[in-house]
């Protein structure tokens, strides 16, 4: 099967789109969908850019890319230069970014010279892929407090990021910010991000404002966790309620 012919007919079915109401949605007959899903014809040119439009996904991806569940797009624009600097032993180093320097990032996070002159450490814990720094500030992600030094991971595949977890964004709108996810990346859309402090409101911004993205995989912080606090009556009838309900599926097994 051709790659175009493979395309439509996943595409379609992610959509749950039947042939007839995929015919209808682009303006086709329902005997063509089936004539390019089989391979006994290809659209032409304007119909393929239509059927790409209709997916959301470039033509130059519909044409050239074997779409499936494993399939992301390739992050549009300039190519993106990471510096990195490196120990006496050949380890990449830990670059920190920290609060005063977050400014400054923005203009220098592609120089070599100004990613040197940034204080730099060494964790043996993170061996595989390239790490750096953040110094965050604010209460937006509590109980991370300001001041917590985040450490990310820098994701080359901006395909890659979920929805749901937590990144360092590094933007020209909104400079360095730590949140998590609302949405998957996309240049072409709005990337939504939410703070874990309720009190702050989800705030998009425009994907192609990012420059980089790095996954947070640990925190520094010079705040020590609080106690867990004493369980209360609602808690506990909770709990009571969820030990006799395990009771009970386990009595209905045996």
């Amino acid at each position: 099967m051709s790659i175009i012919s493979s395309n439509i007919k996943f595409l379609r079915k992610k959509k749950g789109l039947t042939q007839q109401q995929f015919a209808d949605q682009v303006g086709i007959k329902r005997s063509l969908v089936g004539a390019y899903e089989e391979e006994r014809a290809e659209p032409k040119y304007e119909l393929l850019k239509t059927i790409a439009s209709f997916f959301e996904i470039s033509i130059d991806d519909f044409i050239k890319e074997t779409i499936n569940e494993k399939w992301a797009p390739a992050p549009k624009g300039n190519l993106r230069i990471l510096s990195i600097s490196v120990d006496k032993d050949d380890n990449e180093n830990i670059e920190l970014v920290p609060l005063k320097a977050s400014a400054g990032y923005l203009n220098g996070y592609a120089d070599p010279e100004y990613v040197a002159q940034l204080p730099k450490f060494y964790l043996p814990m993170f061996k595989q892929g390239t790490y750096r720094a953040f110094e965050i500030k604010g209460d937006s992600m509590l109980p991370l407090v300001s001041g917590t030094i985040i450490i990310g991971e820098y994701m080359e595949n901006w395909g890659d990021v979920k929805s749901g977890e937590t990144y360092v964004i590094v933007s020209k709108s909104e400079g360095v910010v730590y949140k998590r996810m609302g949405s998957k990346f996309r240049t072409d859309k709005k990337l939504k991000l939410i703070s874990d402090n309720p009190v702050y409101e989800p705030y998009e911004i425009s994907g192609e404002d990012v420059l980089e993205i790095w996954k947070a995989k640990a925190y520094i912080s010079t705040q020590m966790p609080l106690p867990a606090p004493e369980p209360t009556m609602e808690s506990l009838t909770s709990m009571m309620a969820q030990m006799q309900r395990s009771i009970s599926n386990l009595q209905q097994k045996n």
